[in-house]
């Protein structure tokens, strides 16, 4: 049996799954992230697309998730995401579903511009 660590992903508003996990597989900027227990320690930024969490017993969990970070330390994996939703099917379901939450994302904010004499020391 292979070693669990701890999952927890959470948006805004909840917490979306939290338990003992075998496997995670996320996607980021450079690709599909696989983590087992024992993973070394790294923080990430997560894309629009699925997160499949393979807990302890065995059951497999698809969220899909709009944007947000990963961080592993510890056998603990975090995911803060901006939006986050648990799916009944698989994969192909989840991307939909994160790219629906993306969708309806709020627009960005557009960034504030400072004055340059304020940047001046």
């Amino acid at each position: 049996m292979a070693n669990a660590f701890q999952v927890d992903v959470v948006s805004p508003e909840a917490t979306v799954w939290s338990g003992a996990a075998t496997f995670l597989l996320a996607k980021t900027p450079d690709g599909e992230l696989g983590i087992m227990a024992n993973h070394e320690p790294l923080m990430g930024s997560l894309v629009t697309g699925a997160v499949i969490v393979e807990a302890e017993d065995g059951t497999r969990t698809t969220i899909g998730v709009h944007g947000g970070f990963l961080q592993v330390l510890d056998n603990q994996v975090t995911l803060i995401t901006d939006r986050a939703q648990v799916t009944s099917g698989g994969r192909e379901e989840a991307v939909q579903v994160a790219e629906q939450l993306a969708a309806e994302a709020p627009p960005e904010e557009e960034p504030i511009e400072v004055p340059e004499e304020a940047t001046d020391s």
